[in-house]
């Protein structure tokens, strides 16, 4: 059998399956969607947000894209992040990396990979941040994962300083921003960083109170 023919058949099978379970989940489901959480995390395919986390479609507002970047000329992600916290106005962002991420693998080293070079510009921007640190770690794998680490870090950072989340901080005093890295050899998620409304932004990312206001 093709594989996307068993793709469309296995949709069935879950749809089937739900509504046996709940004659109405698709009925609620069809309905407005208010998720707590928004996600930002990596494409890779080993890390699917509702099945990491065990929740359920309508609780995880996803955005993803290689290595969970917080890029601040990205106005695919900008408009997520705005429609998550604007209208959505969700309590919690969660920017999500993985250890032995192939992005971040491939961001330290020389190699051109074509057109992706320019995306991973930026996680080779944190490595330069971090280098002393980083080349003091002796295994390669272990530089890799406080790469990952760190690169969590930096995007929970650019988050802070986006006027999006200023905003909201200065309105309702949410959402809380957490970094977070996924272990894949144990499924394990680990918290790294968290930032709510009393972070300190550094005063050059820090917009004017008149230019946060409604």
């Amino acid at each position: 059998m093709k594989t996307l023919e068993r793709l469309l058949l296995e949709n069935k099978a879950w749809a089937a399956e739900k509504l046996d379970a709940d004659p109405e989940y698709f009925s609620r489901q069809s309905k407005d969607q208010s998720p707590e959480f928004f996600w930002i995390g990596c494409s890779d395919s080993r890390v699917p947000a509702n099945e990491v986390t065990n929740t359920e479609p309508g609780e995880i507002f996803v955005h993803r894209n290689v290595a969970n970047l917080v890029v601040n000329t990205d106005l695919n992600l900008l408009s997520v992040l705005q429609y998550a916290v604007d209208v959505l106005k969700v309590k919690h962002i969660i920017v999500c990396g993985h250890y032995g991420c192939g992005g971040v693998k491939a961001a330290m080293t020389q190699q051109s990979f074509g057109l992706i070079n320019k995306w991973l510009r930026n996680i080779k921007d944190v490595y330069r941040f971090h280098r002393v640190e980083i080349d003091g770690i002796n295994d390669s794998e272990k530089r890799v994962d406080r790469l990952v680490e760190l690169n969590v870090m930096e995007q929970i950072h650019n988050l802070a300083k986006t006027s999006i989340v200023q905003k909201a901080w200065a309105n309702r005093q949410g959402p809380v921003l957490h970094g977070w890295v996924y272990g894949l050899e144990d499924g394990i998620l680990q918290e790294i960083i968290t930032l709510d409304h009393t972070y300190n932004v550094d005063p050059i990312y820090r917009f004017t109170s008149d230019e946060l206001k409604d």
